[in-house]
């Protein structure tokens, strides 16, 4: 084949450029109406179902707000009513003198919060259901997913769980509030928090007490109802009685009738009359219902004055079962002395038996 030959047919079959491999394809103005024309119909196929998709979408946030909204009001209405009934409550009555403005506040804002939340979150997860249901999405997955994941933080979170039910029914069955004194089992004082968890508590020295609801298994309320003061007088057993009742008696119409004391007593101080009756002595029980946690101020004030009213009369206050001073014969200087012992003699027998034995050394010849 000649050279000529081989040109001519390296010629007939042109290769690529460079220029024609990297230069991208302008799209036409036909192509450009065709893509329009495709938008537009598929358009025009599913707007229909757009808008009804949005309409429901829609509806449902709509209706959640408002049935929210009208929870709350409702929830609020009613916290607002429990506590106008607790402040109309008669002020003769127990449960109206127990009335504390603080920690009705705050019994009342914790339940209404926990209702709140509780009501916020099942109408706001329904609706978030229901509009991913109306976007033609498979909850099935979703709620065994949400199922599982529930049932492990279930068992694993189960300490927190328990403790923030029993919060619950701790508020709303108003076992305790701020500044009640109880006396939880594991720690007792002054109520000054309580939580959805855990309660604080101040105890009698001054120390915080941090407790948890769930690990409280029962709870003694020394603040609601009344409170008992119970004073024991132990007097010689020759002592006339009619004397001492009416010396007593004395003493507790006098003393309910000055204040404070006549606020702090909510019943007439009673002189039981004798709780044990010895061989030198008597017990004398006098006792009187006390506003809560006033017990102690009250016995401490009773006492006072028992011990000057008998005092006064010339009536002494024993101490339980001891012998009268005025038959105690005088002690003996002597007896708390020991005998001398025999081991004292150093020439006793029993000196020289109790004595260690010298070893003798052989003599050295």
């Amino acid at each position: 084949m000649s050279l000529p030959a081989v040109l001519l047919a390296a010629g007939s079959s042109p290769s690529p450029t460079p220029s024609e491999s990297t230069t991208p394809a302008v799209p036409t103005l036909q192509d450009a109406q065709q893509s329009a024309t495709n938008a537009a119909s598929w358009v025009e196929q599913n707007w229909s179902t757009w808008l009804a998709i949005g309409l429901r979408v829609l509806l449902i946030l709509v209706i959640a707000g408002v049935l929210r909204a009208v929870v709350q009001r409702a929830i609020t209405k009613l916290i607002d009513r429990m506590t106008r009934t607790a402040e109309a409550v008669d002020g003769t009555s127990l449960a109206g003198l127990l009335v504390n403005n603080e920690r009705r506040r705050q019994r009342s804002q914790a339940i209404g919060s926990v209702l709140r939340s509780v009501a916020s979150f099942v109408i706001l997860g329904t609706a978030a259901l229901m509009v991913l249901a109306a976007f033609q999405i498979n909850l099935a997955p979703l709620l065994a997913s949400a199922g599982v994941a529930g049932v492990a933080i279930g068992f694993g979170a189960r300490n927190l769980v328990t403790d923030f039910l029993s919060g619950v029914f701790m508020i709303l069955e108003d076992q305790y509030g701020v500044g009640d004194s109880i006396d939880a089992g594991v720690a007792s004082g002054e109520v000054i928090e309580v939580g959805l968890r855990v309660t604080k508590l101040r105890g009698a020295s001054g120390e915080i007490w941090y407790v948890r609801n769930g690990e409280v298994k029962r709870i003694g309320n020394l603040s609601q109802g009344w409170a008992t003061a119970g004073v024991d007088v132990t007097v010689k057993a020759n002592e006339d009685l009619d004397r001492l009742k009416s010396t007593l008696d004395e003493v507790a119409e006098k003393m309910s009738a000055e204040e404070p004391w006549n606020e702090l007593l909510w019943s007439p101080i009673e002189v039981l009359g004798l709780d044990s009756v010895l061989l030198d002595s008597m017990v004398v029980r006098v006792s009187a219902k006390t506003m809560p946690g006033k017990s102690l101020t009250v016995e401490r004030e009773l006492r006072w004055r028992i011990k000057r009213a008998f005092d006064a009369a010339n009536i002494r206050i024993v101490g339980g079962a001891t012998a009268p001073a005025d038959e105690e014969e005088a002690a003996d200087p002597a007896a708390a002395v020991a005998a001398p012992s025999v081991l004292s003699n150093p020439d006793s027998p029993q000196s020289e038996a109790a004595s260690p034995l010298v070893q003798q050394r052989p003599a050295v010849k």
